[in-house]
């Protein structure tokens, strides 16, 4: 009798939380069949661990999903947050968030074949890092949300830095 191995495919939710005023994320969860107390689980994380991300929010906007129901409201209410729940079908106002997701499926998960959760984790946090270190945000005045350099030189050396392979690419001047 022959022997055969199969590809099991597992969708993965992903559960992220991003700051409009300065358009970071963070990265609450990520799943394989999530439900509510995993949801609020993720939201104490965000409000005790994860740097307090939350601290200082009066509003957290999400949609109809059943993961934010009674229990994750209740610990919204905890926080002093104010959950805002969006009309379903309404994409339009939650557009920020969109334009992350469409962003993050097009130019990274899209492209990639992911064999176990970590290594969809380590594409995640990558495209993460670039987000917030080397993508300039038209919103913020095409400023880069957590800047590693000073201004950038006029003339000198382009160099390319990768992430993921390749997949993901920055270039700056080298300082003369």
């Amino acid at each position: 009798m022959p022997e055969t191995e199969v590809l099991e495919m597992v969708r993965y939710h992903v559960f992220f939380v991003m700051r409009l005023a300065t358009r970071e994320i963070r990265i609450a969860g990520i799943a394989d069949q999530p439900n509510g107390a995993w949801a609020t689980q993720a939201l104490r994380n965000l409000r005790h661990g994860l740097g307090g991300f939350l601290s200082g929010c009066r509003f957290l906007i999400h949609d109809r999903d059943p993961l934010f129901g009674t229990p994750f409201d209740q610990g919204l209410a905890r926080s002093a947050i104010e959950g805002v729940r969006l009309p379903s079908r309404s994409p339009n106002l939650n557009a920020y968030a969109e334009r992350f997701v469409r962003s993050i499926k097009r130019e990274c998960l899209d492209q990639m074949v992911f064999f176990s959760e970590n290594s969809l984790r380590y594409a995640i946090s990558e495209f993460a890092e670039r987000h917030h270190r080397e993508r300039n945000h038209q919103g913020l005045g095409n400023r880069i949300i957590r800047p590693e350099f000073v201004p950038q030189p006029q003339h000198g050396r382009v160099r390319c830095r990768e992430r993921l392979g390749g997949r993901l690419n920055y270039s700056s001047r080298q300082a003369a």
